[in-house]
């Protein structure tokens, strides 16, 4: 029985934000009566098509060239069993526990779709698994995403018949083990549930889904180091005027820069240089933030409405229709979902490019206008952030080899009968190392800006980068003197992958005045 805050699944209406709530936050799970209903109409599908002794590709037949295949009906467990074991050639790092944990909340909620005549069993075990804090260790690499996710989705299936290796707080053993630890039961798989298990578009679409998260929370902070730094190098923010962005009609820009009007509302630092100043506007790193950050969020925008698609998506083959007949098809295949993590990676790596280059402008004595060289109190004796800059550099250097796109990319497999494919989960862990890779960047960044508008004191900043500098200076001091860095960068990197900098840009939505 689900307890009554647990998210009851029935294939149509998992969200974003209840495959983070449940990876993540770990929120208990369990089967809508919905749900139950849809499993049991497609079984009796199943069953009654089974009893014809019609040929059904994956049931009564072979799988991929073998279709042609006839397994006699003796067989037909065994061949489920031995489409799971065989199809279990993953190899590589094991994916995290997060989003092994997304991949089978995934694959439950297909199964809860109705399409796909596996038993509620498989379901009931996933959720048992979920709610235990079960994970099987499961490869990143080895799938090319057509037929799904094959490999990751066999490793999964794997312990879910009790063979494989499962994991629980870290530690790992035989599945059978730690499922009876944990009062669950294997199941014996019945014809079609094998194929239901690793057919589909999971294990890429659980990458993908919290990444989405991660990016969002990403731009958001690139927005708050964005404007702490042109605090810091006392720049304009005219070029944010509402009136500049309604001339072009773009809806990311035009969002962007409402973010940073707000963020820069009433800056002393501002007041302080508005007569005087010789500069007419400043570099396109703090000019053009809405024009970079902008068709960021469109493309996560984009991205967002395919990925939130396909979290209710039915990706089996073949799929269980009307509930009358199976009809065999291709709605495996990963390239909707490997595109969009494709343009993911582009747009996240042009977020750490254009936040490089105002970590250059902070650290550089000929373009910081008037701060110390590289932000140090007692330069040449300290170096302050010289290297935090060349970090950076490495890793928006790395970003941008990661974003060539893998979706274009293609193998013939399966003897030729998949001769199209998407490699969708090659797309996917390149763009997690992406994210990473650019929370690090926008990290440093906040880092160097802070350090810049504490240096302009007794100036204050504008009120929504001095909140955003305590949440900095809770766990990381000013740097007076040198010290390493690397520890600085992973507080504040965690800081942004926790979501702390959402509530300063959160209320930015509401219009604001365009600065004069």
């Amino acid at each position: 029985m689900s307890s009554p805050q647990a998210l009851l699944l029935d294939g149509d209406s998992l969200t974003v934000e209840d495959v983070y709530r449940v990876a993540v936050e770990r929120v208990p799970v369990g089967l809508s009566s919905r749900g139950r209903d849809r499993i049991a109409r497609a079984r009796a599908v199943v069953v009654e098509v089974l009893g014809r002794g019609e040929p059904v590709y994956g049931v009564t037949t072979g799988f991929g060239k073998l279709s042609d295949v006839a397994i006699p009906s003796d067989r037909l467990r065994e061949l489920q069993v031995n489409l799971v074991r065989s199809h279990a050639a993953g190899v590589g790092a094991s994916l995290p526990d997060r989003e092994v944990r997304a991949m089978m909340l995934l694959r439950a909620n297909v199964i809860a779709k109705g399409y796909s005549g596996a038993r509620p069993d498989l379901v009931e075990l996933l959720v048992g698994m979920l709610n235990a804090g079960l994970a099987p260790e499961i490869p990143e690499q080895g799938s090319v995403g057509a037929s799904g996710d094959l490999a990751p989705l066999a490793h999964l299936a794997l312990t879910l018949i009790g063979e494989g290796i499962l994991c629980r707080d870290g530690a790992c053993a035989p599945a059978a083990d730690v499922l009876r630890s944990a009062g669950l039961r294997p199941v014996v798989l019945e014809p079609k549930e094998g194929i239901t298990l690793i057919n589909g578009t999971q294990a890429h679409t659980a990458v993908a889904a919290l990444a989405l998260v991660d990016a969002m929370r990403l731009w958001r902070a690139a927005h708050v180091a964005g404007a702490m730094s042109l605090e810091a190098l006392m720049g304009t923010p005219v070029a944010f005027d509402e009136r500049i962005h309604a001339a072009r009609g773009q809806v990311g820009k035009t969002e962007s820069a409402a973010v940073l009007r707000a963020l820069l509302a009433d800056s002393e630092i501002r007041e302080s240089h508005r007569r005087g100043d010789p500069r007419v506007q400043d570099a396109y790193a703090l000019r053009c933030m809405p024009q970079v950050h902008g068709p960021v969020r469109d493309a996560l925008r984009f991205a967002e409405s395919v990925i939130a698609r396909e979290l209710n998506a039915a990706t089996d083959n073949p799929l269980v229709v009307d509930g009358a007949e199976l009809l065999s098809g291709g709605n495996f295949h990963g390239q909707a979902v490997a595109m969009a993590l494709d343009v993911m990676a582009i747009a996240l790596t042009n977020l750490a490019t254009i936040s490089e280059r105002r970590i250059d402008r902070l650290l550089h004595p000929d373009l910081n206008f008037g701060l110390p060289p590289f932000l140090a109190r007692d330069a040449g004796v300290n170096s302050g952030f010289m290297m935090a800059q060349v970090s950076a550099a490495a890793l928006a250097s790395e970003c941008k080899v990661l974003s060539h796109p893998a979706s274009v990319d293609t193998i013939p497999t399966g003897g030729g009968k998949e001769d199209v494919v998407p490699m969708a989960m090659g797309a996917a862990w390149k763009l997690r190392r992406v994210v990473q890779n650019v929370r690090y960047v926008v990290a440093i960044e906040l880092l160097c800006a802070a350090q810049g508008v504490e240096l302009r004191t007794p100036l204050r900043p504008a009120r929504r980068v001095a909140e955003a500098i305590a949440v900095i200076r809770r766990h990381v001091p000013p740097l007076e003197r040198d010290r390493p860095l690397s520890g600085d960068m992973r507080l504040v990197a965690d800081d942004i992958a926790g979501g702390a900098f959402d509530a300063i840009v959160a209320p930015s939505t509401a219009p604001t005045p365009s600065p004069s």
